[in-house]
């Protein structure tokens, strides 16, 4: 008798709920731990139950160290799509967009704080323009240095040929001579 495949809707009976969730629960803890050991990753889960009761497995010590670390890592996934968004205008569309938002907040309204992160933002989105840059340059570097080997293998095959064709030439002018008498003196 096999398992058959159960609908995912919430549980109507009290009880059934009650106990499906302490089942599920332990067995969620227990992939959460068997995770971390084999893959040898942190894991931190954390349950609040409907009577607001907390369940929490952390496969190192802390799990506020591992919120921690998943803050400051959305943080970060945060201040690189704003980057992204700029990184992907030229220059000219860079610094149209800083002067807008200049215009916008009022420059003279702003702390030096602000300012500075403005600066910041840009001189960020600069160092990305020009990464970019260099990257195609070099890409582009590579293509013509792939080209120059192709072209330097096609002039070598056209140079055997030369050389085959030049020397089928002049087989075909000895052959066309008129047979030369040898003679042959003995002592």
């Amino acid at each position: 008798m096999g398992r058959r495949k159960l609908e995912i809707k919430r549980i109507e009976s009290k009880s059934n709920r009650q106990m499906s969730f302490c089942k599920r629960s332990k067995g969620l803890m227990k992939k959460a731990k068997a995770i971390s050991i084999l893959c040898d990753v942190d894991v931190a889960v954390v349950i609040i139950s409907n009577r607001g009761k907390l369940h929490e497995f952390s496969s190192t010590n802390s799990l506020t160290g591992i919120l921690q670390r998943y803050e400051t890592h959305v943080e970060a996934e945060i201040q690189a799509a704003e980057h992204s968004k700029y990184s992907s205008m030229t220059t000219g569309e860079l610094l149209e967009e800083t002067e807008r938002q200049l215009e916008k907040t009022n420059a003279d309204g702003l702390t030096v704080t602000d300012l500075i992160h403005l600066e910041n933002e840009l001189q960020t989105s600069l160092i990305q323009i020009r990464a970019r840059k260099t990257h195609l340059m070099l890409e582009s570097v590579k293509a013509l240095h792939e080209k120059e080997k192709l072209l330097r293998k096609e002039k070598k095959h056209l140079e055997k040929n030369r050389a085959r064709m030049k020397k089928n030439r002049k087989v075909n002018e000895m052959s066309d001579l008129p047979p030369q008498r040898v003679t042959l003196s003995f002592f």
